[in-house]
């Protein structure tokens, strides 16, 4: 894996310094796939497991203003070998002073506010194995400067290497029928996956008013496909990395209970540009009844003008998203987000639903549930048409 010896030096380096505190943490974790319908292609498994750990080391050099954080990540799938894969998601050192702070290494950094998609996060490449919704990311190795003032924060990305996103192998689950060559990408760049990317971000807020404006310039995270059909060998994939443009603006605004959220951009890549944004809102009803129980209303609008024939797509160009969460304040965290994307052109209904709640001190138990209805031909999604499936997670944490 590509800068992985080099993290791993970094590492070494700076714990033979003396440290002041440290501190373990993370979790190990059972999780269980049941898919009720056969898949498109008979060589894909269905129902299974897979284990995972993510420990994670904090060290704090002798009251200084210097830090280490190290996450590592690790999962074993029953089926999919390309699955079972590991990662360093977080390995850096951090220095802090009264109004900036400076970073070097492997870090994760979220982008956006809405809820259904997140087109300003760009940063971290997708670990697309670990689930379909694009939620999980590989670390990203960068240097990253801060600066705090009375007119805002600035933050500087330099991203000094660039992270394939990783596929379903063979034997997955949510892959395209024909098979993805993941050992082989082509990239724009001549400097291939040692390019330099640059990035910068610009956070402020005017009263409720919270907004972010960024801009980033390098290889898109996002791979262009190319079907490859020659004779005498398997039909296949070829990924392709461009180079890519990107300016984004998210704001959100709160009033009392109602919260309004808005992410758009535009990216310029392989000669051509297009528009992208999603806006909505969050109303929270709170303490129902005095139960304690709050319950959010969420509604969003999804829209993208690319056509079909642009690539890398996007499956939601014109969707809406409905949804409700549902938080129990109660000593087990219990909370529910359910929702449904739905192409209002008629063409496809996306529902989703995510429930957690702790088990005694350690445990944490998750249940995650999408399904794919009403897919048409020649839609993105219509790929995973057969891929509905529920997900139970056991997580302990210490």
């Amino acid at each position: 894996m590509k800068n992985i010896l080099g993290a791993f030096i970094l590492l070494v380096v700076l714990l033979s310094t003396k440290t002041y505190s440290q501190e373990l943490s993370g979790f190990a974790q059972f999780q269980l796939r049941y898919f009720p319908l056969g898949p498109l292609d008979d060589r894909q498994e269905g129902t299974g497991f897979s284990l995972a750990i993510q420990p994670e080391f904090y060290y704090d050099f002798g009251g200084s203003p210097h830090s280490l954080l190290f996450t590592f990540f690790a999962r074993y799938d029953q089926h999919d070998k390309e699955r079972t894969h590991y990662d360093i998601r977080e390995l850096f050192w951090l220095y802090y002073s009264d109004n900036w702070e400076i970073s070097v290494g492997f870090r994760k950094i979220f982008w956006g506010v809405t809820e259904s998609q997140h087109l300003v996060d760009v940063i971290n490449q997708t670990d697309f194995v670990e689930n379909f919704n694009g939620e999980q990311k590989l670390g990203q190795p960068m240097i990253n400067f801060i600066y705090i003032h009375d007119w805002g924060t600035l933050e500087l990305f330099l991203l000094t290497g660039f992270r394939e996103r990783t596929f379903p192998g063979e034997k997955g689950r949510f892959r395209f029928p024909i098979l993805i060559d993941t050992e082989n990408p082509i990239y724009e760049s001549s400097s291939e996956y040692k390019h330099i990317d640059f990035a910068f971000r610009y956070v402020n807020y005017i009263g409720p008013f919270d907004f972010a404006i960024s801009h980033f310039v390098g290889t898109s995270r996002a791979p262009r496909f190319t079907p490859i059909d020659s004779a005498g060998i398997e039909p296949y994939i070829q990924l392709n990395y461009d180079l890519m443009n990107q300016t984004g603006l998210e704001g959100q605004l709160t009033l009392g209970s109602w919260l309004w959220k808005f992410e758009g951009i535009t990216r310029h890549t392989i000669g051509k540009r297009f528009y992208a944004l999603t806006a909505g809102f969050e109303y929270t009803f709170s303490n129902i009844s005095n139960t304690g129980l709050d319950v959010g209303v969420l509604g969003e609008w999804l829209y993208d003008d690319r056509d079909q024939f642009f690539f890398p797509p996007n499956p939601f160009k014109n969707h809406v998203f409905v949804g409700s969460r549902l938080a129990f304040n109660d000593v087990q965290s219990t909370e529910i987000l359910a929702g449904v994307l739905v192409d209002y052109r008629g063409a496809g209904i996306y529902p989703s639903i995510e429930a957690s709640r702790r088990v005694g001190e350690s445990f944490i138990v998750n249940l995650e549930a999408i399904a794919f209805y009403n897919t048409e031909e020649g839609d993105l999604l219509h790929f995973f048409r057969r891929d509905n499936y529920l997900q139970l997670e056991i997580n302990w944490y210490y």
